[in-house]
């Protein structure tokens, strides 16, 4: 039987060398601030975790304490899983730090880590993990639930490169998961998210990137969107990995590189970066530019670090956030058709619908390999984002995403990214894996957490 104490929090401070901060504290607001504005709770208590006795330490207590668990890093997710009311926030970013083996292209990277932080450590040595694209986002959740951005199509998922794994369990073990060691528990953290347990540290596969690459942002208005987006799905599969193309629906910024006619006009962009010969990426610059000319374009060599940040802004702290996605064979003239009687509604110039093409590497991977969310043919991850800069406009944005997501879901070839996911009900999660996946990471769950002590995610009780 676990014996309730009557004060889990002291235990907490007994057992931890890193803080404990509650209500009483002065930084409680910081500390329990998350990145999405839609989520407001108040913990029990935020333990401040320097090392991996400290994470140890806090399952044990708040386990004993019957207080529930959320595990925070970046804080990106958008359900706002990593606060929870009442109960213990075992925070990791103190353990954010970075070592990299240039020699055999590996970093040992901490769970608290950012995304900035590791692309500093490894562009120092011209390498990169494929990981997001936005900085400031944490390494742990975005690993464990996949991690896709612009090295997918080269490089594959943050998942596929991932060689090792330290793990704190439900029951206050630690343990090493591999290919070799545990490799059921390694199989589920491979898209699984937090259920199986506290990631402490991963070990990364490395590839040479950069430092300098080519970006090309070119913009097309409403008009001649679905004209650019019939033209961009003949285009981008037959693109080279090292030639990446994210489709975005979205408004032109405010910024200095945007003739001001068109900044804040809503439209469709190409972000095409490259990562091979510049040649080769200026011409595919001109061919798409000669066959639907944009309304502008801006397009430079740029350091791969200062392209993980150019969406930092835009994706700030302190916005109203609601995700879904949706996988998608082709862009279909039924999904454009969606699209062109969709977008002038949004009313949030923040808000955005990005395509991913995945293919390449991330194919190279065979399904049921790793426990990820989605299917491993060539397709389109496609992400409906609701971003409003204040609570007014946040309900009927959300609103949208839910309709075009529900219109655009039928024409789509089933499963859902749970990183690109704020509802977590079970029937979502259930959907997002598939039948065959869903059943196995259960059976995982059963071994590591029988009670399913860690289920502030995207979760999956354990079987039976």
């Amino acid at each position: 039987m676990v014996q309730i104490l009557s004060d889990p929090v002291e235990e907490l401070r007994s057992r931890m060398r890193g803080r404990v901060i509650t209500a009483d504290d002065a930084d409680y607001d910081d500390a329990r601030r998350v990145w999405n504005a839609a989520i407001d709770r108040r913990p029990k208590a935020v333990a401040m975790c320097e090392t991996v006795d400290d994470v140890v330490a806090a399952v044990t207590a708040a386990r004993n304490g019957g207080l529930e668990i959320s595990v925070r890093c970046g804080a990106h997710n958008m359900s706002g899983s990593s606060v929870v009311d009442d109960g213990v926030v075992i925070d990791l970013r103190r353990m954010n730090s970075v070592r990299v083996d240039p020699e055999a292209r590996t970093a040992v990277v901490g769970g608290g880590a950012l995304l900035g932080e590791l692309d500093a450590a490894t562009q120092e040595h011209g390498l990169a993990v494929p990981a997001g694209i936005v900085s400031h986002t944490g390494v742990g959740g975005l690993t464990l639930g996949g991690g896709m951005g612009h090295l997918s199509r080269l490089a594959g998922l943050t998942i596929d490169n991932l060689i090792r794994a330290q793990v704190v369990t439900a029951a206050g073990e630690v343990l090493r998961a591999s290919a070799e060691s545990h490799p059921d528990l390694f199989w589920g953290l491979r898209g699984g998210g937090g259920n199986f347990g506290i990631v402490t540290e991963f070990e990364f596969r490395l590839h040479p990137v950069g430092p300098m690459i080519q970006m090309g942002l070119l913009f097309w208005d409403l008009e001649h969107a679905s004209e650019m987006l019939r033209f961009a799905r003949e285009l981008v599969p037959t693109l080279p990995a090292d030639e990446n193309v994210m489709i975005v629906a979205m408004n032109a910024p405010l910024a200095p590189f945007v003739p001001q006619e068109h900044q804040g006009a809503p439209g469709q962009a190409l972000l095409v970066v490259g990562f091979g010969d510049p040649d080769e990426h200026a011409a595919l610059l001109e061919r798409i530019r000669k066959a639907v000319p944009p309304a502008w374009e801006f397009a430079t060599p740029m350091p791969y670090a200062a392209l993980q940040q150019m969406l930092d802004e835009p994706n700030e702290w302190g916005r109203y956030d609601y995700d879904r996605s949706v996988y998608l064979t082709e862009i279909t003239d039924e999904v454009i058709e969606v699209l062109a009687d969709e977008l002038p509604s949004k009313r949030s110039p923040l808000t955005i619908a990005a395509f991913y093409r995945l293919d390449h590497a991330y194919s190279a991977v065979a399904d049921g390999d790793t426990a990820f969310s989605g299917r491993r043919d060539p397709c389109y991850a496609l992400f409906l984002i609701a971003v409003c800069a204040n609570e007014e406009l946040y309900s009927a944005e959300r609103e949208w995403v839910q309709r075009v997501s529900d219109r655009l879901k039928p024409l789509g070839v089933g499963r859902a990214y749970v990183n690109g996911l704020t509802d977590t009900d079970a029937s979502t999660v259930a959907e997002a894996y598939g039948q065959a996946t869903y059943d196995r990471l259960a059976s995982v769950k059963r071994q590591y957490d029988p009670d399913n002590l860690f289920h502030r995610n995207h979760n999956i009780p354990p079987a039976g």
